[in-house]
C-alpha cells in the first residue's frame, strides 16, 4: 500500500515586513486585506499541528498544492523554501504554484528559485511535470498566473494541456496510479473572479485520456466532485482547507487528506481519509470515503 499525503494553501504567517516599493500594484490591495481580515484566518499554531499530524501518519509522500506565500513577496518565498523543507525532503515532498505564489509578474522566477526542488520532474523542470512513486505517478500542473487587483483565476493552457494528454497515456500504459494536481478547482462554486478559466478545456483532457485521482486546493473547503472519464468511469476531483485555516470561521478549518492506495492497473483502491483540527487543537479523524473500489 502507499499512502499520500495531501495539504493545500499553507499561506504562512505572519506576513513579513514590505517595503513600500515591494507593495506597489497589486501587492497592496493583497497586503490591505491581510491586515483587515486574513491575519485573522491564517495561524501558523494551527500549521504547525497540522505538519506535526502529517508527519505521525507516515506517509510515503505529500503533495502541497499551492499558495505557499500570501502576496508573492520575496521573503515570503524564502520562508517558504524552510517550510518546504520541514515537510521533508524534495524528493518526498511536490508542490505546484497557487495563484498566491505567482501572484504579480516576477514571482515566477521566485518561486523556481525557491520552489524547483519540489517542482522537478523526472524528465527535467517544466509544467506538467511527472515524478514516479512506486505505484503512483504524480502529475504537476501550474494553473497559477499574474492577474489584475481583486482578481485570483487560474488557467494551465493550451500546452500544459496538449502535453498533459500525453503524459496520461504514457503512465496509464506503464500501469500507474495517476495523480493530476492542480491549485485551480476544475468545479468550484467560487465567483467567476476565482474560477480556472479553462476548466472545460482540462475536463475534457481528463474525459479523453483519464486520470485515477486529481487534488487541489484554492476555494479551501473539503471538496469531491466526480469528472467524466473514458467509457463512463469518473475521476474523483477533491480539494482540501487551508492547511493554516484556524476552526469556527466560514470556511473549513484546516485538515489534510491521506489517500491509501492499493492494487494494480486492472483493480486499483483508494481510500480517502481526511483528519481535521478541532476547537481544542487537535487533529483528528474526521471523515473517511472509498473513491476507488
Amino acid at each position: 500500500m502507499f499512502t499520500l499525503a495531501h495539504l493545500s494553501d499553507p499561506h504562512l504567517a505572519p506576513l513579513p515586513v514590505a517595503s513600500f516599493m515591494e507593495l506597489a500594484g497589486k501587492r497592496l490591495t493583497g497586503w490591505l486585506n491581510w491586515q483587515r481580515k486574513r491575519h485573522l484566518v491564517h495561524d501558523r499554531a494551527v500549521l504547525k499541528a497540522i505538519v506535526a499530524d502529517i508527519r505521525a501518519q507516515k506517509p510515503d509522500h505529500i503533495a502541497v498544492t499551492g499558495d505557499i506565500t500570501n502576496i508573492g513577496l520575496p521573503a515570503e518565498f524564502t520562508q517558504g523554501r524552510d517550510w518546504l523543507d520541514s515537510l521533508g525532503s524534495a524528493a518526498d515532498v511536490s508542490f505546484i504554484p497557487g495563484n498566491h505564489d505567482i501572484y504579480v509578474a516576477g514571482c515566477e522566477e521566485l518561486a523556481a528559485r525557491a520552489f524547483g526542488a519540489n517542482m522537478r520532474g523526472d524528465e527535467g523542470e517544466g509544467f506538467p511535470y511527472v515524478r514516479r512513486r512506486g505505484p503512483v505517478a504524480l502529475i504537476g500542473l501550474s494553473s497559477g498566473v499574474p492577474t489584475a487587483p481583486f482578481m485570483a483565476t487560474g488557467e494551465a493552457g493550451d500546452a500544459q494541456r496538449v502535453k498533459l494528454a500525453l503524459l496520461l497515456d504514457r503512465l496509464k500504459a506503464e500501469k500507474l496510479f495517476r495523480v493530476v494536481m492542480i491549485h485551480h478547482p476544475p468545479v468550484s462554486n467560487s465567483g467567476h473572479h476565482k474560477r480556472l478559466i479553462d476548466a472545460e478545456q482540462l475536463k475534457a483532457v481528463i474525459a479523453a485520456h483519464g486520470a485515477e485521482l486529481l487534488l487541489h486546493g484554492h476555494d479551501h473547503l473539503h471538496m469531491v466532485n466526480w469528472l467524466a472519464g473514458p467509457e463512463g468511469a469518473a475521476v474523483p476531483a477533491v480539494g482540501v482547507p487551508s492547511a493554516s485555516a484556524k476552526p469556527g470561521l466560514d470556511k473549513d478549518a484546516a485538515a489534510f487528506n491521506l489517500y491509501r492506495i492499493d492494487g494494480a492497473a486492472s483493480a486499483w483502491r483508494c481510500e480517502m481519509v481526511s483528519r481535521s483540527i478541532g476547537e481544542d487543537g487537535k487533529v483528528s479523524e474526521s471523515k473517511r470515503a472509498t473513491l476507488i473500489a
